[in-house]
């Protein structure tokens, strides 16, 4: 990315900048899906992970009464590799499908485009706006969306906060930070966030959606599956990275080539949806998750007739899955739904 001139930048400006610049913007025109970019997601490994996710949406779509008509949400479908699965094992439930409204939210143009090439003919719905989705029970899908949201980071130090920020200049870029005044901050957004807080890190944007999905789950009835990495804990944490060709780099270094990305804080987000009332939540691992939704079974399904390097490449994407030390415990899993729906399938 070009810099003319030296400006100092809130991080999650710079990280606004880096992934959606409508020039230069990593997501906006580029694919960093795949063995050709810098990451690959659990849809892209096996076909698998699709179809757990798919029976959970019908057994959940049961739990708010098999809605005739209703919305079905992917936020940020990536390469469309959820979607087309979905799509296929939804074929085999006609009622279901027939009630189902296919939606997916996604700004990268190139992305959309990849999206609509796979998708052709399977009456799916484009929109840049959740307010423009119709006033009917919704159920939001977000696999690896939140992460990749800019943040904001403070820093204590004594009793006075700082804000980080990227100074950038035409031959050189690094961190700096500015002081903040917090308790007003903390007005603006409406939440304690430092609460018991040495470090602050969050997605301002992220959290918006949560708050927007969560009014269109109570108003209308529905729910959000959240797949994507992080941790539980009160205490938040520099999670901070960027990956380039599947590799980690610095953050400052190939801006708009590499991607930026967190992990979540998964204690925060149950935070915000006590605080808004009304919704109740399930959280586990991805391990646990997809075991519990019989992932394994499935499997062994599979590969029953299949020659030993199919059954091979199977179980090895299955661990890549479930493995405790590849995504299996890192990445969690969150089910945000209304109080009064007791639905725990996968948890």
């Amino acid at each position: 990315m070009k810099i003319d001139k030296i400006v100092n930048i809130p991080l999650d400006k710079f990280i606004n900048i880096s992934l959606y610049n409508k020039k230069s913007g990593h997501y906006i025109n580029k694919n960093p899906i795949g063995k050709k970019g810098d990451f690959i997601t659990a849809p892209n490994i096996s076909r698998l992970f699709s179809e757990m996710i798919a029976i959970w949406i019908i057994s959940f779509w049961k739990s708010i009464g098999s809605p005739k008509k209703f919305n079905l949400i992917e936020l940020g479908a990536g390469n469309a590799a959820m979607m087309k699965i979905l799509i296929e094992s939804f074929k085999q439930f006609p009622s279901f499908f027939k009630s189902c409204r296919l939606i997916i939210h996604e700004i990268s143009p190139t992305l959309k485009k990849i999206q609509k090439k796979e998708l052709l003919n399977s009456n799916v719905h484009w929109i840049n706006d959740l307010k423009k989705i119709k006033k009917i029970p919704s159920i939001f899908v977000a696999n690896e969306f939140f992460d990749a949201l800019a943040i904001k980071q403070f820093q204590k130090k004594g009793n006075l906060w700082f804000e980080k920020f990227i100074s950038l200049k035409k031959e050189t870029t690094f961190f700096t930070e500015k002081k903040i005044n917090m308790k007003n901050y903390e007005k603006k957004i409406n939440f304690k966030i430092s609460k018991n807080q040495n470090f602050i890190e969050y997605s301002e944007l992220g959290i918006n959606y949560l708050k927007q999905i969560s009014k269109i789950i109570k108003e209308r009835s529905g729910g959000i599956l959240i797949i994507d990495y992080g941790y539980n804990e009160d205490k938040m944490k520099n999670t901070l990275q960027a990956l380039y060709k599947h590799k980690y780099s610095n953050v400052l270094d190939k801006i708009g080539n590499s991607d930026i990305t967190h992990n979540i804080n998964f204690q925060l987000f149950e935070k915000i949806i006590k605080k808004l009332g009304g919704l109740k939540l399930n959280l586990t691992t991805q391990k646990e998750f997809l075991t519990k939704m019989g992932i394994y079974e499935r499997a062994e399904m599979i590969a029953k007739n299949q020659n030993f390097l199919k059954k091979a490449d199977i179980y090895y994407r299955l661990k890549r899955l479930t493995d405790e030390k590849q995504m299996g415990k890192l990445f969690k899993v969150m089910l945000i739904k209304n109080q009064k729906n007791n639905f725990n399938l996968g948890f």
